[in-house]
């Protein structure tokens, strides 16, 4: 019987012993741990293939920013929301300690007028100290001069949440209501002519968001509207609210409905 010829091939296994292993003349023979190339007619992707596998990938890059766009938006309106929230039960807080809201400016927010906008409730529920006829927050952020508040907050002639020298009632210690107040949920410095001196208000850390909605002529300063000397949503109470801009419409966020409104009038 004719055998098949037979190269002799030589390797090693496990332990250092040799071996030697007939292996057909017909067969590749790679030595171990040798490099294996390509033969040089193995199968590539064709040119409408790779067209193909762009083409998909577009497909899912515009379902990815089609889906985007609304998350995003739900994610500001929501982290508004949520500070809202908290605004709120400052509020209420200071409401069960003093008996009353805090105090605003005697004209509300109006559209159109910047100035307007302007409210003292930072002041009111962080808390101050008044010392010498000027005024410092608890939080160490802010001071201004007793005679500049009236010129910083129309109508205003000092805060209500500060701790007097003195004996009396008025002697009480100031109570910060906001201590979790993040940096961004504050505007630093904004000057309201006539005053000379910046002061604080709060902002939505969200901002406009649209970088073109400036409701107070500057960038990323959006602050809260209230009014408590003569709220018309909620009689007896106050209003909060803030609006947004998101791709070209006004969203309102506001404390006498959950629906967010879109394109209100509301300053």
């Amino acid at each position: 019987m004719k055998n098949n010829p037979t190269v002799e091939g030589r390797g090693t296994i496990f332990g250092g012993a040799s071996y030697t292993s007939p292996q057909p003349c017909s067969f590749y023979h790679f030595k171990l741990g040798a490099r294996v190339t390509r033969p040089s007619d193995a199968p590539a992707f064709t040119l409408i293939e790779l067209l193909t596998v762009i083409g998909i990938i577009g497909v899912i890059a515009g379902f990815v920013l089609v889906v985007a766009g609304p998350v995003k938006k739900r994610q500001y309106i929501y982290n508004t929301q949520a500070e809202m929230a908290k605004l709120e039960t400052a509020i209420e807080r200071y409401h069960a300690a003093y008996g009353f809201y805090p105090p605003s400016p005697p004209t509300p927010p109006a559209a159109g007028i910047p100035s307007s906008y302007v409210n003292q409730l930072y002041y009111e529920l962080v808390g101050t100290t008044n010392s010498n006829n000027v005024y410092q927050t608890l939080d160490g952020s802010a001071q201004i001069k007793a005679g500049d508040v009236p010129n910083a907050f129309p109508g205003v002639g000092g805060f209500m949440n500060c701790s007097k020298p003195g004996g009396g009632e008025d002697a009480s210690a100031a109570r910060n209501f906001l201590p979790d107040l993040k940096p961004n949920q504050i505007w630093k410095g904004y000057t309201n002519s006539p005053a000379t001196e910046g002061v604080n208000l709060l902002i939505g850390s969200v901002n406009g968001p649209d970088v073109s909605y400036q409701p107070m002529n500057w960038q990323d300063l959006n602050p809260w509207r209230y009014n408590s000397s003569s709220p018309t949503n909620n009689p007896g109470s106050y209003d909060l609210w803030v609006q947004l801009v998101i791709g070209g419409k006004t969203n309102l966020i506001c404390n006498w409905t959950e629906q967010v409104q879109i394109n209100s009038p509301w300053p």
